[in-house]
């Protein structure tokens, strides 16, 4: 497609970069934003500026953050006891949008997929070791995706850790098999974070 511009150009390749988006959305959204008020379109860059600037990842459980420990982490009245293990940030956001549970996270950063190439060692595994180790946590919650690489991520973590004297536990199957954490609807999933499961090796 031609363009009478080269900077509209540059911006629909831009925004069509993003994922979902082709290039007929990307050239609608740009003219949208030039049929807004200017101000309008510079504060978006200016937000997209801060996002990949200014945005941090907590040193404590690797969710995002403003400053070195996110707001979850520096909360007193969260319970230090429960350690809840998720994949990712969309994960975290989905359980706190229940508001049925008050323990920490530790965000993994993935799963275990061979096929992908993804291992034990580029998952923030270590990072748990480390959790266990100050002798604070009580309960290790499992609210993996109800898929085989949730599941082997699960297994491995439990196969790991089990010597510590903690309870292992797991989200309630509320969720279906196959689906990812951030998909589920808030009711479901607060109700598998409630009545989460003692989890083995059998589970």
């Amino acid at each position: 497609m031609d363009y009478p511009s080269k900077v509209l150009s540059k911006a629909v390749e831009e925004i069509a970069g993003l994922p979902g988006i082709g290039k007929k959305s990307a050239l609608r959204l740009a003219l949208h934003l030039l049929r807004q008020p200017s101000s309008q379109g510079i504060a978006l860059g200016n937000a997209i500026q801060n996002l990949v600037t200014d945005i941090r990842y907590c040193k404590e459980c690797h969710n995002f953050s403003d400053s070195d420990i996110c707001e979850i982490c520096n909360d007193d009245k969260r319970n230090d006891e429960l350690l809840c293990i998720v994949e990712d940030v969309r994960d975290v956001m989905a359980i706190e949008n229940t508001g049925k549970y008050r323990g920490k996270y530790l965000v993994l950063g993935g799963k275990i997929s061979p096929m992908e190439g993804i291992g034990p060692s580029q998952l923030r595994i270590g990072s748990i070791e480390k959790k266990l180790n100050e002798g604070v946590v009580k309960e290790l919650i499992f609210a993996l995706s109800a898929t085989m690489e949730g599941d082997t991520t699960a297994y491995y973590i439990y196969k790991k850790f089990k010597t510590h004297q903690i309870l292992f536990s797991s989200i309630a199957r509320g969720i279906a098999v196959g689906d990812e954490l951030e998909y589920a609807d808030e009711i479901s999933l607060g109700r598998s974070i409630t009545n989460r499961t003692v989890y083995n090796e059998a589970t």
